[in-house]
């Protein structure tokens, strides 16, 4: 049967064979056994809703192995046995051009090269789904391979409700993933119903079919270092010869190596798990390996003194490192942590003193002693950054839940007014006030025709957009240009593709708008093939986090949530081609709702309509709501927007003199 074939079949008729465990690629965790006898019939109840009848008994057994052995009911009998990656968009079948780009998008989430775990439809953060189990995965691609452009798929929580009658100029896909009521967003309540197979944790791009491999977060990581070197600096020297020490080398933070190599600093990143450390020096995201603490020391010393550009992956547990740099003497000049502790019972952060194997072993079987273990390295953890920090180093939360599950744990991490933490978050210091506010978010691009001379043609185009934008940019943007432009310039022989042909940048509206365009007029000339557009869910507008994305809005409204959910209900009607709107993210469950898009570029007349009403607002929508907390580099960008657009017109804030309030309480 051929791939078309394949897709076109949906859930096979008859029950596929059963498949060996593969042991050679890296697995999700057994996951907590947190459901009933009478959740458990129910789990397995809903999972067969996806199969005939006379096939339940059969299944039936199956799942209910599935869920005793791994804590979760997969399917694994129903993966494909076709080679998982973007294909060309002409590869799969289909009526709608949309669609098919959206299946393009779908395989390269799920590539080997690009998931986490991808026997178990994980792409990153080690729970980020795009599906909850393999009979969702292909009754969607049949679902994507059937429609028309008059017909909207519904996807709820990784389950495909079915098409709709919808228009031309509707999304053709809506994606929520794990909407709870308020007060079922606990994380035994992600346990809980994840297994009974009616939520997923959709991470950000993960479960919105938008990401690009680690590359998406190097270009976020390089700025941010970059802009923590400048702060740290004393005479305007760069960062060579600098050290920055942080762990985590799975999906999302595999990136921080590679952006330590762009920044031009020495760096250290500690990973427990020897397959995810494996993965990225094989493909040349991190320069070397070390499992031994005193080699360690003497290497760094050395590539400090040297002043050497190099990415040093330590084969264990990031606080021996700080520990052990603390007693040895190596100072650290720039720190962080961005292990997936929006996941700490789930293995998104691993203690100290256990191996790798005893610890998922105690994940499983023993949950209480587990999250013990895990707090008890967390208080030790943040000792160990204290004394570094007495020293000068210079500590920021990189928006993974770090301080606040520290915080939970007991540790010494509140700053002296009780509230606030020591450090402050990457967002509130460097990414908000520099980038966010001003409208600078991760843009990204696919092209869906997997070839290499595209991805090539279109760095070209946005490098010479960018250039000629920045003769005309103020001041107070020109070192974002710049370090755009630059970006841009070395995105080839930096080798940032991981899976589908795509790149990453940091624009505003304008850029956005004006790179769009630009794609958009040469597909329209046969010059490029169709093209993606996209962006991180960690950007301006489309995710309230109050201790990340959010963590620099002042007036008291971090905690809520309405830019976001008015985000992704503008880009439904201003042109996207699909939306995702997501309960959790980097920063956990319940912590977060954040949403994406997706939009097609076909070279058509349409498409430049779309793009040019649909960007405008996805970018305008975040400042808006930024200036209006007082921002003032937001208040900036929202004048000059309107400026720009006379239909626009914002509600400014008037502020308030600081003595007028101080007798009054």
């Amino acid at each position: 049967m051929t791939f078309k074939e394949q897709i076109l079949q949906g859930i096979p008729k008859e029950i596929p064979a059963e498949q060996p465990y593969d042991t050679s690629i890296n697995h999700a965790p057994k996951r907590k056994d947190i459901l009933s006898k009478e959740e458990k019939q129910l789990a397995i109840r809903n999972a067969l809703r996806y199969f005939d009848k006379e096939q339940h008994e059969v299944l039936a057994k199956d799942f209910a192995h599935e869920l005793e052995t791994y804590g979760r009911i997969y399917m694994y009998r129903y993966r494909p046995n076709y080679k998982m990656y973007a294909r060309p968009i002409e590869e799969y079948p289909g009526k709608s051009e949309q669609a098919k780009a959206i299946m393009h998008m779908i395989q390269n989430n799920l590539d080997y090269a690009v998931a986490q775990h991808p026997h178990e439809l994980i792409t990153y953060g080690g729970n980020g789904a795009v599906f909850q189990n393999w009979a969702q995965y292909l009754l969607t691609m049949q679902y994507l391979a059937e429609m028309t452009d008059e017909q909207t798929l519904v996807m709820y929580s990784g389950h495909p409700m079915g098409l709709f009658p919808s228009h031309k100029e509707a999304p053709r896909v809506v994606v929520t993933n794990g909407m709870m009521i308020p007060n079922y967003s606990k994380q035994d309540d992600w346990e809980k119903f994840n297994a009974l197979g009616v939520t997923q944790y959709g991470q950000m791009t993960a479960g919105s079919y938008m990401y690009i491999g680690p590359q998406g977060i190097v270009h976020g990581t390089t700025i941010t270092v970059l802009n923590a070197g400048r702060k740290i600096s004393k005479d305007g020297e760069g960062l060579a010869g600098k050290l920055f020490v942080t762990s985590g080398l799975g999906g999302m933070s595999g990136a921080q190596p590679k952006a330590g190599n762009i920044a031009g600093c020495v760096s250290v990143v500690a990973e427990v798990n020897p397959k995810a450390t494996h993965t990225r020096h094989s493909q040349g995201w991190v320069d070397e390996v070390i499992s031994d603490l005193d080699e360690l020391t003497k290497r760094v010393l050395k590539a400090k003194e040297n002043k050497e550009v190099v990415s040093i992956a330590y084969q264990g547990n990031i606080v021996d490192v700080w520990e052990h740099f603390d007693k040895a003497g190596v100072y650290i000049d720039l720190g962080s942590d961005q292990t997936s502790l929006h996941n700490p019972w789930a293995g998104g952060y691993y203690p100290v003193g256990v191996s790798f194997e005893e610890a998922n072993e105690m994940m499983a079987n023993e949950p209480e002693l587990f999250k013990e273990k895990v707090q008890e390295t967390l208080r030790r953890h943040a000792a160990a950054v204290n004394n570094h920090a007495a020293k000068g180093t210079y500590f920021f939360d990189y928006g993974n839940a770090f301080l606040l599950e520290s915080s939970r744990a007991g540790a010494d991490i509140f700053a002296e007014n009780g509230r606030d933490f020591k450090y402050p978050s990457y967002v509130q210091d460097i990414m908000g006030p520099m980038c966010f506010d001003y409208g600078f978010g991760p843009f990204r691009w696919v092209c869906a025709s997997a070839d290499p001379e595209d991805l090539a043609k279109t760095d070209a185009i946005a490098c010479e957009v960018l250039e000629e934008i920045k003769k005309k940019s103020p001041a107070e943007i020109q070192q974002q240009m710049e370090d755009n432009i630059r970006w841009i310039k070395g995105a080839q022989e930096n080798k940032l593709v991981v899976g589908s042909q795509a790149r990453i940048l940091y624009a505003d509206a304008e850029g956005r708008m004006k790179i769009a365009e630009a794609f958009n007029n040469a597909i329209a000339e046969g010059k490029i093939g169709t093209v993606v557009l996209g962006r991180d869910h960690h950007d301006v507008s489309g995710t309230d986090s109050p201790f990340r994305e959010t963590s620099n809005i002042y007036d008291g409204s971090r905690f809520t949530a309405d830019m976001a959910i008015h985000n992704v209900i503008g880009d439904s009607f201003r042109g996207a081609t699909w939306v995702s709107i997501h309960n959790g993210g980097g920063v956990g469950w319940g912590e977060v709702i954040n949403g994406g898009f997706g939009m097609v570029l076909d070279g058509s007349k349409e498409a430049d309509t779309r793009l040019k009403r649909m960007l405008f607002w996805d970018v305008n929508n975040g400042i808006a709501r930024r200036s209006w907390a007082r921002n003032k580099e937001a208040n900036f960008a929202i004048e000059r927007a309107m400026e720009v657009e006379p239909n626009l017109k914002v509600t400014m804030p008037n502020t308030v003199e600081d003595h007028l309030l101080e007798d009054l309480f």
